[in-house]
């Protein structure tokens, strides 16, 4: 499936090419806190399966407890996060942040992971009422 999108501000664009069945919750404390949310939602691709089309992301890179480096980019104007890769053998993968892809609503997640960490409350999102707008 072909895909495009950027960050809120619109400085940083990209597209892609993408499996729709490779969409992931993540629940780690690690996605929480760099997410400022409950989880992640990533589409995962190859790297030659992604270009930037607009301007350079700002590079954070979180280094795990296992020493392996996870590289994090976002906008350097606006903050969104954007997509991720990592080093060595994680190289060749990205991750891109699927509330920056504009085909969002298309793409529903397929498995989760980290379930552990997930905050208790998550299954019953469903339950709380809601608006269409505000």
């Amino acid at each position: 499936m072909h895909i495009d999108g950027q960050c809120h501000c619109g400085f940083v664009t990209y597209e892609a090419e993408i499996d729709p069945e490779h969409v992931t919750i993540c629940h780690c404390t690690d996605c929480q806190r760099l997410t400022g949310s409950a989880y992640r939602v990533t589409a995962s691709t190859q790297r030659a399966s992604f270009q930037l089309t607009g301007g350079k992301p700002k590079l954070y890179v979180k280094t795990a407890e296992n020493g392996r480096q996870r590289l994090q980019f976002f906008c350097p104007q606006c903050g969104s996060p954007v997509y991720t890769t990592g080093t060595d053998e994680d190289a060749e993968d990205v991750g891109i942040r699927v509330g920056t892809i504009n085909q969002r609503r298309e793409l529903a997640p397929r498995s989760q992971i980290w379930c552990s960490s997930a905050l208790p409350w998550i299954g019953d999102i469903g339950k709380l009422p809601g608006r269409p707008r505000d």
